[in-house]
């Protein structure tokens, strides 16, 4: 996948109109629109085709050797072709950003920048596939059909608690690694923010009682790392309150995360579990009323994730918290998944990984949250996406963490 080669489709303009209808494409009023004409990535051949020589070398007769030695040894495929390096971004199309179930024709803009960011930032090619399906068993066995042709599966944009089933039977069927970003992207760069935050006020992870606002994906899964990684008390409200074990109305997802969080027995709303806590994790969306961010313990940390428009806006958060992130750009300590996902997937490639751990998501934030050092600050507890020493670090770090836990093959 290669930026710079020039989509021939994007010189032509003809048939585009304007939402209103008009005659005017919609290139010419609106950038966005202008940068994804032809798409945002081509396949670029990484040998040369220059003459009869490199043809026969290439393809046939040369590429039949090939194909016979991986035929009595299928480990060579590693090698000889570019499955160890490359990935498959699957989606349904069922949740994709805030906009909901828009489809697979309408993901592949998104699907599209996921491929160029794990390029970008972790050298990792990446293949966008959006199904026509919704089904999980249906898409389970249409990615396990396509599995041979790919070193991992990053799931994207999947709707719960359908990801959850979908990626456990897929992790069960596969010997690849498969991902859920929403999910495991998302965790480990909040631990990773976390663990900074923590160290800047001199608090073990152990001492701090956190709040997640949302019990989808994203919030089920910080809630298992935060477990994980040893956080003292982790409370998770969906939109009918705390999710605790004396409710009736909970999911299956949602029992097991009663069975594990929450161990202080609250009930309730989430303003009323914000009362006296270290710690929101905003992934739902809404608006935490101020009252409630001015309830919380003194010093607390304020993650508000929701794009655009964080559930505690950063003015409010700074009021009475010690540590303020969000998901957006334009505000420090941006909790972005593209600081993880990339140099996950290159880790465990690098190694030939069977799967992704828990132990090896656990590497990847703290090497993560290393690379900020004695640079820590409020308003610096996680780098930047463009810090060129981050994907090594989580690259080296899944690698090794790979090896220990006995899922390398290489």
């Amino acid at each position: 996948m290669a930026a710079e080669i020039v989509n021939p489709r994007s010189e032509s303009k003809t048939g585009d109109t304007d939402p209103e209808g008009g005659a005017e494409p919609l290139d010419s009023f609106d950038p966005a629109f202008a940068l994804h004409r032809g798409g945002k990535m081509a396949v670029q051949a990484t040998v040369p085709v220059r003459d009869k020589d490199d043809l026969s070398l290439a393809y046939t007769p040369g590429v039949a050797k090939v194909c016979s030695a991986i035929a009595e040894q299928p480990e060579l495929v590693h090698d000889y072709t570019w499955k160890s390096s490359v990935v498959a971004v699957v989606t349904d199309g069922t949740a994709v950003l805030g906009l909901g179930d828009i489809g697979p024709e309408a993901s592949l803009p998104v699907m599209e920048g996921k491929a160029i960011l794990f390029k970008q930032f972790g050298g990792v090619d990446a293949v966008p596939i959006a199904l026509n399906c919704t089904d999980v068993d249906e898409i389970v066995e249409t990615v396990v059909r396509l599995a041979p042709s790919f070193g991992g599966v990053n799931l994207e944009d999947i709707s719960a608690p359908r990801c959850f089933e979908i990626e456990r039977k897929l992790q069960d069927a596969l010997d690849i690694p498969v991902f859920h970003d929403d999910q495991h992207g998302t965790a480990v760069v909040t631990l990773a923010a976390l663990r900074n935050a923590a160290r800047l006020s001199k608090r073990a992870l152990g001492e701090l009682r956190a709040v997640i606002s949302g019990a989808g994906a994203a919030g089920v899964a910080i809630a298992k790392m935060l477990v994980e990684a040893g956080v003292g008390d982790v409370a998770v409200a969906d939109r009918k309150g705390v999710v605790s074990a004396d409710r009736d109305d909970l999911t299956p997802v949602k029992r097991e995360l009663a069975g594990f969080t929450n161990k202080a027995g609250i009930s309730g709303s989430l303003e009323a579990a914000l009362a006296g806590a270290d710690v929101f994790i905003g992934v739902s969306g809404g608006t935490v009323p101020e009252d409630a961010v001015a309830s919380m313990a003194d010093g607390a940390f304020v993650f508000a994730m929701a794009n655009p428009n964080p559930e505690v806006h950063p003015e409010v958060a700074h009021k009475y918290a010690a540590v303020v992130a969000t998901g957006r750009s334009d505000f420090p300590n941006q909790i972005n998944n593209v600081l993880a996902f990339p140099g996950i997937f290159a880790g465990a490639l690098q190694v030939r990984a069977s799967r992704i751990t828990e132990g090896m998501k656990l590497a990847a934030a703290e090497a993560l949250a290393g690379v900020v050092g004695d640079d820590l600050a409020a308003d610096y507890v996680i780098p930047s996406p463009f810090d060129e020493r981050v994907a090594p670090a989580v690259t080296a770090a899944v690698a090794a963490a790979a090896r220990a836990e006995g899922v390398a093959r290489r």
